[in-house]
């Protein structure tokens, strides 16, 4: 299958000339990773990313998305979609331009890893367990947490979700999109409010119900249920303790037999 058989023909992008208010409004209301840049002509520049509208915290109306802009490669038509795939887990992109041509960058479309996902071919999915594949050492926060906190843990090392842990027991997870909602954002970006505008806890923001599959569950059923609830990370749980976490990148590393 070809990246032209799955691209979204007519995304989301911003020109570098937006502001960054702007940007982060639509990534946020629209729950996307990431958007295009292009410039007056329509030529793609690069991307800009739910990372980075955590890294800028600055509601200056002025402040564009040009010194942001992500360099990234470009995809074809005429690609692959497991090649794609791999250039997006290679480069650590989400999401990428598809462009008509490397000499005339002209934005086509843009293709994402969940994409590729819903089209991975589920009987060709690998025999092992999940426990073959999960991120073992998990980082995780508690409920009582200040987001200020988790904010800029998620910055620090490019977490995208957290698990929220309490008396040894999963509760929730919170998100980079939990993050980029209004309040939390006033709350990070209230540095000349009293302290305790600032104390807000990751529990009123956390998502649930939480989907969890055990280690022993197999590659294949981690596909299907991330597929079928359209989550992108599940905790990994045995006798009701967390002893991982499985994400889409996992599973399709695993699939591509990285």
């Amino acid at each position: 299958m070809l990246v032209e058989d799955i691209l979204s023909r007519d995304p989301l992008y911003v020109e570098d000339s937006t502001f960054l208010t702007k940007a982060r409004q639509i990534i946020r209301d629209n729950h996307v990773r990431a958007l295009p840049v292009v410039n007056s002509k329509g030529m793609v520049l690069g991307i800009i990313t739910n990372q980075d509208m955590l890294r800028v915290t600055s509601t200056r109306s002025n402040v564009t998305v040009s010194g942001f802009v992500e360099k990234a490669p470009f995809l074809t038509g005429q690609m692959d979609i497991l090649d794609a795939a791999r250039i997006m887990l290679k480069e650590r992109k989400t999401l990428l331009p598809v462009v008509e041509s490397e000499e005339k960058p002209a934005l086509k479309g843009v293709v994402s890893l969940l994409d590729v996902f819903k089209k991975i071919d589920i009987d060709k999915a690998p025999d092992k367990p999940v426990s073959d594949i999960m991120t073992h050492k998990v980082v995780t926060t508690r409920p009582d947490d200040h987001v200020t906190k988790i904010w800029d843990l998620m910055v620090e090392k490019d977490f995208t979700g957290l698990p929220v842990v309490k008396d040894g027991k999963l509760i929730g997870m919170i998100t980079r999109f939990d993050l980029l909602k209004g309040t939390a954002r006033i709350g990070k970006e209230s540095e000349r409010r009293p302290a305790d505008s600032m104390q807000v806890p990751v529990e009123k923001f956390m998502s649930s119900p939480l989907f969890s599959v055990k280690p022993e569950d197999s590659v294949k059923a981690a596909i299907q249920l991330m597929l079928k609830h359209d989550v992108g990370r599940m905790s990994v749980v045995k006798e009701g303790k967390l002893v991982g976490i499985v994400d889409r990148n996992d599973l399709i590393k695993s699939y591509l037999g990285e």
